[in-house]
């Protein structure tokens, strides 16, 4: 490609929970444009790439990175981000601010997908160097809890996962079990039962850790559905008061009553041997690491040799670019690694990691439940891509 940057323009927007973020518009030579806009989390890992305040991270933007990356060609994402890296010169990106270097590496990916004139989820798989093998499953959060939830819950994400590669089956089964759990709720808790938390799930009060997938389970039974659906558990343990003997009982209950499916963050971030001893015991459960992982290869392959996980949740803010999260990606699949793509709970209505998910041909997915504009976005760009596909 001959296009080169002409301009870059950081602006203020708002993010899901009504707090300041970034979205970056990179115009090219010939008047081509590109944006992404960046979320951010509420529970965050302690190896997460350090993200700028956001007056401060446009500023750097302006006067620092725009002169440095003014007249470079397009189509080059590698040698983009890692300009972006040497620019930073931090393995924390403490100096530029992740929230920076991550809009400008998504609105350069996204205009090398536009200049080519093709989907973005295949630009993102010509980058990553694999053609998928698979399709994501949808990991869909019904239920919130935790810090993203003003109820009484202490795991954060409550989850059913829809056995099938069709994107359209998987979501419409997904808002027919969320529409029935709303109703179910309602009848029983009242009309504040269906309050929504930070991701669309609803937030009642329940009296007890099972009492969700109890509900859960009653919904789809009474939608009758002629698939298989499955359960998920976002614990994030980093913000649990709970012994790991505690929550290692809970987990039980949980795999016993409901065959659970997925588990993520089963304990704190650095308790590597809690996660080695659950996966030892479970055959069937996949384990993944989030705050564990923090996208980063380095705990990553860590979390590797001490054969502590069988899945990795890939967030791209939590290092802060494209070219560095499909590094993560790759290092996660050389450890036979299920992927899962995540959302953050302040999200925006980029449908960015719905491409990414589909391009590197991810193992599952999380987008939150069907509701919120910023999540309802994700769903719908995920029927997009099956459309794209025929």
């Amino acid at each position: 490609m001959n296009l080169t940057i002409s301009s870059v323009f950081p602006r203020k927007i708002l993010d899901s929970r009504g707090e300041w973020t970034i979205e970056v518009v990179i115009k090219f030579s010939n008047g081509l444009e590109a944006r992404a806009s960046v979320p951010q989390g509420k529970s965050v890992g302690s190896y997460e790439a350090v993200y700028l305040p956001v007056d401060k991270a446009i500023n750097v933007i302006k006067e620092f990175i725009e002169p440095k990356v003014k007249g470079r060609k397009l189509g080059e994402q590698k040698e983009f981000d890692a300009l972006l890296v040497e620019l930073d010169g931090t393995a924390s990106k403490s100096n530029l601010g992740a929230n920076s270097t991550l809009g400008l590496s998504l609105a350069y990916a996204r205009a090398s997908a536009l200049a080519e004139n093709i989907p973005l989820w295949r630009s993102i798989g010509n980058i990553y160097g694999e053609k998928p093998t698979r399709k994501p499953y949808l990991y869909v959060n019904l239920i919130n809890g935790g810090l993203h939830a003003g109820n009484n819950l202490d795991f954060q994400e409550y989850m059913i996962i829809p056995q099938t590669e069709s994107y359209r089956q998987s979501v419409e089964a997904s808002v027919a079990i969320y529409q029935r759990m709303k109703k179910y709720l309602i009848e029983h808790l009242g009309a504040g039962a269906s309050n929504l938390g930070d991701e669309g799930g609803c937030a009642p009060y329940f009296p007890n850790a099972l009492a969700p997938f109890e509900i859960l389970a009653k919904a789809i039974q009474r939608v009758d559905l002629p698939l298989k659906i499955l359960f998920g558990l976002d614990a994030a343990a980093n913000n649990i008061k709970k012994s790991s003997a505690e929550l290692t009982k809970s987990y039980k209950d949980m795999i016993d009553k409901f065959s659970l499916f997925y588990l993520e963050d089963p304990y704190k971030e650095q308790e590597f041997e809690d996660f080695s001893a659950l996966l030892k015991k479970t055959s069937s459960l996949t384990i993944a690491g989030d705050d564990l992982t923090a996208t980063n290869i380095s705990r990553i392959q860590k979390a590797c040799e001490q054969s502590c996980i069988n899945g990795v949740v890939i967030k791209p803010n939590q290092i802060g670019t494209l070219s560095e999260t499909l590094d993560a990606v790759r290092t996660a699949r050389k450890c036979g690694y299920s992927i899962v793509v995540s959302h953050r709970s302040g999200e925006t209505n980029d449908g960015f990691i719905v491409d990414l998910a589909h391009g590197i041909g991810a193992d599952g997915i999380k987008i939150g439940a069907p509701a919120r504009g910023e999540r309802v976005e994700k769903f719908n760009r995920f029927l997009e891509i099956e459309e794209e596909l025929k």
